[in-house]
């Protein structure tokens, strides 16, 4: 007996609805077969058959509301003969409902003879927190040859791009998902044929993609989940009138609640505009922003919007790091094999500053502050597909050489598309180098749920007041914003003359001082 409970449902959410059963008590289900759909303020989760069997018990009715972990309900082990039977009676009717196939193993295909067996391409698992992505080019035609492990199609989520590899040598012989399509981790995208031979001319595989993956016909009912049909009752909110963004259109709790919070009307009204966009000039080119672009637009207005953000100023003298890495660089590289960069002294200087001022390294959550007594740092890096920020974890505990190789390891998975989800996730703090693309001055954005974040600029020699004499130094000018929520102008002004300090003398960091 196996118990099919609550998975994990993201970062900050604990609960959701139970939607509508796939299948009654006493039904045969295969692996990977969705069974129910759970609905979050956030997202849609699938939870899917861990293996065949029988639907002994559901526990979680319809419309009730779960935390993660909690039970649903109970697979006992099942007749395989008759989950065989099921998925030979019908397999039209679970195309439509599933988009694919159920079955994990390699589909036998007697008819023809010059291959081997059907193997089914999967999305694979993307992550904690993401379950959909948005199918992109794909990198292979239907009828050519494919290698084990080679890339097939690009799936891109919020966060990170990831790649389908293909399970065996052979042939494609069929996509069953095409661009700018949605899809979820277990989804099938595409059928080789093991071992196969398909002449050049063999395009048929396409049609019968074609022939699973349309839409069913709109229905005059309105499709929602319970927990969005009970508010719409409750509220009098007519649901025709709010546009669903879950699976199908469906109406969710989430939609129901920015109807009710800013007038049911206005969801209607702000509908048709995203169907009739401006006429473009003819010089013009408009392209459709990629799922990782909104992500970033959305969490960096989200930051404006809840943070009270304040920015901080003040500049360091370089000339002492400056002098330090001429003198002893050759000595580094030749020892550690890497170059001894900036970046590491200001990792090491804000860790200190951090220490200091542990409400800079701190977040809010709800009516609390979570003190965090680690310092994991995000490094911000530009990429073609937008800015990411990997984690150098455990920045306290390591030694500049340490930091270097980390950047360097972070920053070419970013630029190459491979960084994965935990590489982006839980930094406290952020530090962002707009000085390399020349940048003399700017207001860094907080990183959301972060209270701080430092920007670097572009080393620029200047004069400066020093003992009475005007003379010529290498001046960096420092920027911190911070969330003046938690972090009190004093606190932030504090914290940036610590960074400043050890920046112009680094002995400091030496002597923790």
């Amino acid at each position: 007996m196996t118990d099919i409970k609550v998975p994990e449902l993201g970062e900050s959410v604990s609960e959701a609805t139970v939607g509508a059963w796939n299948f009654a008590e006493g039904d045969a289900v295969n692996k990977d077969d969705i069974l129910v759909e759970l609905e979050t303020d956030k997202v849609s989760i699938e939870v899917r058959a861990e293996e065949a069997g029988t639907l002994t018990k559901i526990v979680a009715a319809e419309g009730d509301t779960v935390e993660i972990g909690a039970k649903l309900a109970e697979l006992g082990s099942g007749d395989a003969a008759a989950s065989e039977d099921t998925s030979t009676e019908e397999p039209a009717e679970e195309d439509a409902h599933t988009g694919a196939s159920a079955d994990e193993a390699p589909v036998p295909d007697d008819s023809a003879g010059e291959g081997g067996n059907l193997v089914e391409a999967k999305i694979p698992e993307m992550g904690e927190s993401v379950t959909e992505g948005t199918v992109g080019a794909w990198l292979v035609d239907v009828g050519a040859a494919v290698k084990k492990d080679q890339a097939l199609v690009e799936i891109e989520t919020d966060k990170v791009a990831v790649e389908v590899p293909c399970p065996v040598d052979g042939v494609l012989e069929e996509r069953s998902a095409e661009e700018g399509d949605t899809v979820s981790p277990g989804d099938i995208v595409a059928k080789i044929r093991e071992g196969g031979s398909v002449p050049a001319a063999e395009p048929k595989a396409e049609p019968a993609a074609e022939e699973t993956s349309p839409e069913p016909a709109p229905s005059s009912e309105v499709k929602a989940m319970p927990s969005a049909a009970r508010i719409a009752e409750e509220e009098n909110i007519d649901l025709s009138k709010i546009e669903g963004t879950g699976k199908d259109g469906r109406v969710t709790k989430g939609d129901a609640l920015k109807a009710l919070d800013g007038g049911a009307e206005a969801p209607a009204s702000a509908a048709p505009a995203p169907a009739a966009p401006r006429e473009d000039d003819p010089r013009e080119e408009r392209v459709k922003m990629t799922r990782l672009r909104r992500t970033i637009a959305n969490r960096l207005k989200d930051a404006q919007n809840t943070a009270a953000m304040l920015t901080t100023f003040n500049e360091a003298d370089m000339s002492a790091i400056m002098a330090a890495r001429k003198q002893h660089q050759d000595a580094f590289v030749a020892k550690h094999g890497v170059k001894l960069g900036f970046m590491s002294f200001f990792v090491k200087a804000c860790v200190n500053a951090l220490k200091d001022i542990p409400n800079v390294n701190a977040e809010i959550d709800g009516e609390d502050i979570v003190y965090k007594n680690y310092y994991d740092m995000g490094v911000a890096v530009s990429t073609e597909r937008g800015l990411v920020v990997p984690v150098v974890r455990g920045a306290d505990t390591m030694s500049l050489a340490d930091i270097e190789k980390k950047i360097i390891e972070l920053g070419t998975k970013a630029r190459d598309g491979k960084l994965t989800i935990d590489e982006m996730q839980g930094a406290t703090f952020t530090l962002s180098n707009g000085g390399i693309f020349g940048s003399l001055l700017s207001t860094p954005i907080l990183n959301a749920p972060q209270s701080g974040i430092l920007g670097m600029h572009k080393i620029q020699e200047r004069p400066v007041a020093e003992n009475g004499q005007v003379v010529i130094r290498p001046m960096m000018y420092l920027a911190l914003s911070y969330d003046h929520r938690i972090v009190d102008g004093k606190e932030a002004v504090t914290f940036l003359v610590r960074v400043k300090e050890a920046l112009e003398d680094p002995q400091r960091l030496l002597f923790d001082i």
